[in-house]
């Protein structure tokens, strides 16, 4: 019965991990207004890594922190020379211009050890 509860505990684990999965993830994206809200967060990594979103209309990226007082907080936004120091808890909003379809928006820490990317289609 232990045998089971541990295999049970770890497999679970596994499941629930961030690990490396490349999945693609739509749940951080809503439309407000006729305005795309991609929701991120930086702490120790950026979640979602990896988020799928409509071309061709007005987004905002909505960036979180809470307690955050690593590399995180130095985003750099390459594709619209975007560089900041988040706040340690609150919200950034950067605003990208509509995107084509295929384009890939990628935000990256100070010391390119963490990273994310909001492809568009």
């Amino acid at each position: 019965m232990a045998i089971l509860a541990a295999g049970a505990l770890i497999g679970g684990a596994i499941m629930l991990s961030d690990g490396s999965s490349e999945s693609w993830q739509a749940d951080n994206v809503s439309i407000i207004n006729g305005t795309q809200i991609v929701e991120v967060t930086a702490k120790g990594k950026y979640a979602p890594r990896h988020t799928s979103a409509q071309a061709n209309m007005p987004t905002v990226l909505k960036v979180k922190t809470m307690g955050t007082y690593d590399c995180t907080t130095a985003l750099s936004v390459p594709a619209i020379a975007y560089n900041t120091m988040l706040p340690p808890t609150g919200e950034t909003r950067i605003e990208l211009p509509p995107q084509k379809p295929g384009s890939t928006v990628r935000g990256v820490c100070a010391m390119g050890m963490y990273n994310f990317e909001v492809q568009f289609n």
